[in-house]
């Protein structure tokens, strides 16, 4: 019986895939069985005959498109078979009792519906990875000179008056590296596939907590997130013409406040 399944979306990373997965069968789970579903967004780069070949217990699923994350880990969440579904980028090491520590913290707690550990960068700098809901130019302020008259709203969207060494309900998580459980899931649904990329963690953490449940930062297990902001790369005034990510996140930050009517 499986008491975990761990639910990675790739496309073009298998490297960093190969190395997640790596230290996840490395990992120590204490008494819980694991899974691990990969699902492939059409990478075309041989990642299926790499995993295959080094990690044959994965299953693996090849969308043959680019489904984006939500669409894609839809995929792999109705595959899985665990209770506590942990949803992790290719991008991500897990550390030898990370994922047992997480599962035990949201086993002790039934309010807890959603649960994710600090980030850090491979260099060990403290990566923000729980959030405020954001106003709605909250996005324009981060990315453009604009922000330097708003840091009032920049401070509150990043939590900044909370030591972040200490275990906070925020209201989301970024979704590198998410907790939940096939009940919170059965109760609030999958993610939102209308959102390709971006936003995608927000919405799904926004209607965890709209049945009032807990969505929790937990400080106590740490991970490093070998993190590319893909769609920050170019000049804030040139991204929306030049960079295919960054019109995505546009797209998406239109579509979640829509959806929120401006909350």
């Amino acid at each position: 019986m499986v008491d975990v399944s761990v639910v990675i979306v790739n496309y073009k990373l298998k490297e960093k895939a190969i190395n997640c997965l790596k230290s996840i069968y490395e990992a120590d789970y204490g008494n819980y069985q694991f899974e691990v579903i990969l699902v492939d967004n059409d990478s075309n780069d041989g990642i299926k005959k790499e995993v295959k070949d080094r990690f044959p217990q994965v299953n693996f699923i090849q969308t043959g498109a680019n489904l984006g994350m939500g669409k894609g880990n839809n995929i792999g969440l109705k595959k899985a078979s665990g209770e506590y579904l942990l949803i992790l980028n290719p991008d991500i090491i897990v550390q030898k009792d990370s994922i047992k520590k997480m599962c035990d913290r949201f086993k002790r707690d039934k309010n807890v519906g959603m649960l994710g550990p600090k980030l850090l960068y491979p260099d060990g700098d403290h990566q923000d990875s729980c959030f405020r809901f954001p106003e709605i130019l909250t996005p324009v302020y981060r990315r453009t000179p604009l922000g330097k008259f708003f840091l009032n709203n920049i401070d509150k969207f990043l939590m900044r008056e909370y030591n972040m060494n200490t275990e906070v309900e925020a209201d989301w998580l970024m979704g590198s590296c998410l907790l939940t459980s096939r009940s919170v899931l059965d109760e609030v649904g999958m993610f939102d596939d209308r959102f390709f990329m971006y936003f995608e963690d927000t919405d799904l953490c926004r209607r965890i907590k709209e049945v009032g449940l807990k969505v929790l930062y937990y400080p106590d297990v740490s991970i490093y997130h070998y993190h590319g902001r893909g769609s920050a790369e170019n000049s804030w005034y040139l991204a929306p013409f030049n960079n295919k990510l960054a019109r995505i996140h546009i797209e998406s930050w239109a579509k979640y406040f829509w959806k929120w009517k401006f909350k």
